[in-house]
């Protein structure tokens, strides 16, 4: 990490893990895997009455309580309606809501991670090593992971430069992100816009500029759900108590309706955000194998040297047009620097070429010739000379009987 503590990090549930990082790096978001807590839930429980009902009831409590209030209000009521309130476990979750329940944290993008993703590493892994597999064929497969990585990549970004995947509606924010996104963030863009369909909008009020609306979406079991929604006129921004685009950096079929009822043609460029970009370049494309030469590893070492020390440059420079100005001198001269060495090291290799070319001309003939007494010792020559004087003595006998 360079010494960086990261912006946000996602485990399995440990009190340990939990302390070490609140010790370590206080300002980074800690977030439990919730695919991990959701899994206990029928082992927890099972021992109640009705145990099926009180699993689907306590995950639509976490899924779908879109603000903190909402939440506490469905928490409780949940209790209430089964008698869970002197469970155990529950009580202990309650206390720590502010590291598993999304509404809590889907405030911080989180690039649409909610899981340590364990199933989806395991699932890849599985296709080249066993529970059997030595420590030497794990080496080995290993590498064949990165690089079967490696060819989809190459294979995805092939699709996304030469096949067009069409839209679904006439929307020209949707034909928007069809040209920037990739396929496979541009599915989950039409998503979005396909649920549309099942959203009813309607304007609350308006004060100065700023519009806010209600969402109202149809969603399974006939029932409906309300989302709140303001609209800049102006800055043409749209925030969603879903808070999808938050952290998924997605926007949502709410926001897109109301986009829409605003009659808005193109959204603004906040909200396409470049990770996902077909354009985009990789920073580091030099990956290390076991099969890579030793000649390669300082290269490595150096490029992840720069990147480190540019991308910290970049960062700090960002923050005004100023610095911006100071560091496209500095990248300037230091270009002409390194093309004006460039072409030094270029004339002196060239001349270093030749001189050597020349001096050594007589290292690359024939090595003299060394005379020696009797036959060679060589079996092999030996042998071949035999070979060779056997045509000669049926010749000479094929004469002397004629």
């Amino acid at each position: 990490m360079g010494g960086k503590a990261p912006k946000g990090i996602l485990t399995a549930q440990c009190a340990k893990i939990q302390r070490a990082i609140e010790l370590c790096m206080p300002t980074t978001i800690h977030r439990w895997c919730i695919w991990h807590i959701m899994k206990k839930i029928p082992r927890k429980i099972n021992g109640y009455k009705g145990h099926i009902d009180i699993e689907q009831e306590m995950s639509h409590v976490v899924w779908n309580s879109y603000t903190k209030d909402a939440f506490d209000r469905n928490w409780n009521d949940f209790l209430t309606k089964y008698g869970l309130g002197g469970n155990k476990w529950l009580s202990e979750m309650y206390e720590d809501w502010h590291i598993w329940i999304p509404v809590y944290l889907d405030y911080h993008f989180w690039a649409r991670m909610r899981s340590t993703q364990r199933r989806r590493a395991h699932s890849f892994f599985n296709k080249f090593i066993t529970r059997n597999s030595s420590l030497r064929q794990f080496v080995k497969q290993h590498d064949n992971c990165l690089t079967s990585r490696e060819q989809a990549e190459r294979k995805f970004d092939a699709a996304d430069f030469h096949t067009v995947i069409l839209c679904t509606t006439k929307s020209s924010i949707e034909a928007q992100f069809q040209h920037v996104y990739t396929h496979e963030k541009f599915r989950e863009v039409q998503a979005q816009f396909r649920g549309k369909v099942n959203c009813i909008t309607r304007s609350m009020h308006s004060t100065l500029g700023f519009i806010t609306y209600e969402v109202i979406e149809q969603v399974p079991n006939s029932t409906f759900n309300k989302f709140v929604i303001t609209y800049d006129a102006v800055s043409r921004d749209v925030k969603c108590h879903c808070l999808l685009f938050e952290s998924r950096g997605i926007l949502c079929r709410h926001s897109l309706s109301v986009l829409s009822f605003e009659r808005v043609h193109n959204v603004a460029p906040k909200y396409i955000l470049e990770r996902w970009s077909k354009n985009i370049k990789r920073r580091h494309t030099h990956i290390k194998s076991n099969q890579d030469e030793s000649l390669l590893e300082p290269r490595s070492k150096r490029f992840d040297e720069l990147v480190f020390r540019s991308h910290n440059i970049c960062e700090f420079n960002s923050e005004c047009e100023e610095l911006i100005g100071i560091l496209h001198r500095a990248f300037d001269k230091v270009m002409a620097e390194m093309e004006e060495y460039q072409e030094r090291s270029k004339g002196k290799s060239l001349l270093t070429h030749e001189e050597a070319t020349l001096s050594n001309v007589n290292d690359l003939q024939s090595p003299p010739r060394v005379k020696t007494r009797g036959q060679p010792k060589n079996r092999l020559g030996s042998n071949l000379e035999k070979r060779s004087q056997i045509p000669r003595r049926k010749r000479k006998r094929q004469l002397q009987a004629r």
